[in-house]
């Protein structure tokens, strides 16, 4: 049986396995694997040619690429703010309505999550915001519809945070296509462990995104410089592990996790992300030396838990508000 290291990220689970027996293990449907790699070998790709990758990327597309985007803003000295929101929760008006006023108040990346029916093992806000969108209807084609239209406005990158069922139910190649046309510029899929993530990146690569990985505390040394180097766009620091939701203090070890990735990650951002509760946890996250900082549960029960759609945005928007001008 496949061993799992797990941590929530503000309600969103992460499943970074320790060993690989079956992509079957964590995902419902059956369905073909994707290519593995020998156990224990190092997956790296070359830093020159993701640089080409993602400057293709760019020249292809008016979409901003999510390492340039990171790049530029640790050149500056700035650090990223990175929200999470539900796709559709409340409806899709809201959502489109949401980022938009993210974008406003000076979001760098922007996280977008596919709601689904079986996730493997989501805290309770997200997964009451994924059930309430699917509820009213929510495809994979409708969040589409929202990247869609925001991106009319939005400037700053779109990464989709699904887990893998939606993609293999849609076919590699095709999600790709259709996230990038929609005006995704990146992705994140928290149930595909590092062995797997070789065709996904390549894929991905050639469809004009970018693939953020994830590591925990507990990830090994030499596995969590392996994802550091292959993650795309930035590294996604989760802080701390266990089921809770948002929490009041950030654990202290954070800011030696930071410095550890920093030291491998060949020059990639660190984002830290779970339990960013408010503008006190989003500042000590600065201080520790962090790159950005992902602000998830807190937001998307701010917008999805008001008693109107008009009463989440301003919920959000103050919230977000306060993050921002924290860092």
């Amino acid at each position: 049986m496949a061993t799992f290291i797990s941590a929530r990220l503000g309600g969103k689970v992460v499943l970074e396995q320790a060993r690989f027996t079956n992509l079957g293990a964590v995902t419902a449907p059956k369905g073909p694997s994707l290519p593995l790699v020998k156990k224990h070998q190092v997956i790296s790709q070359p830093q020159r040619a993701q640089k080409s990758a993602v400057m293709a990327m760019a020249a292809s597309t008016e979409v901003s690429t999510v390492s340039g985007t990171m790049e530029e803003l640790k050149n500056a000295g700035k650090i990223a703010f990175i929200p999470f929101l539900v796709a559709c929760d409340p409806n899709p008006a809201t959502t489109v309505e949401a980022l938009r006023q993210l974008d406003t108040l000076g979001a760098s990346v922007i996280e977008l999550g596919v709601p689904y029916s079986d996730p493997l093992a989501d805290g309770p806000v997200i997964q009451a915001a994924a059930t309430r969108a699917l509820q009213i209807g929510t495809t994979l084609d409708k969040v589409l519809d929202v990247v869609r239209e925001a991106k009319t406005s939005v400037k700053a990158p779109i990464v989709l945070f699904t887990y893998f069922n939606p993609i293999m139910a849609r076919g590699l190649d095709k999600f790709c296509k259709q996230a990038k046309a929609a005006g995704a510029a990146g992705l994140l899929v928290p149930d595909i462990p590092l062995e797997e993530t070789p065709e996904i990146r390549r894929v991905a690569t050639e469809n004009g995104l970018e693939l953020v990985l994830l590591t925990t505390p507990t990830t090994p040394a030499p596995r969590q410089q392996a994802i550091a180097k292959t993650s795309q766009g930035f590294v996604y620091l989760v802080s701390v592990t266990g089921v809770t939701g948002v929490r009041v203090k950030t654990e202290a070890r954070v800011e030696g996790l930071i410095k550890t990735l920093k030291e491998v990650s060949d020059g990639k951002s660190v984002a830290v992300g779970f339990g960013v509760a408010g503008p006190e946890q989003a500042k000590e996250i600065k201080d520790w030396g962090a790159d950005g900082v992902i602000v998830g549960s807190a937001l998307v029960r701010a917008l999805g838990e008001a008693p109107t759609p008009q009463e989440g945005l301003q919920r959000m928007i103050a919230l977000a508000k306060s993050i921002r001008e924290a860092i």
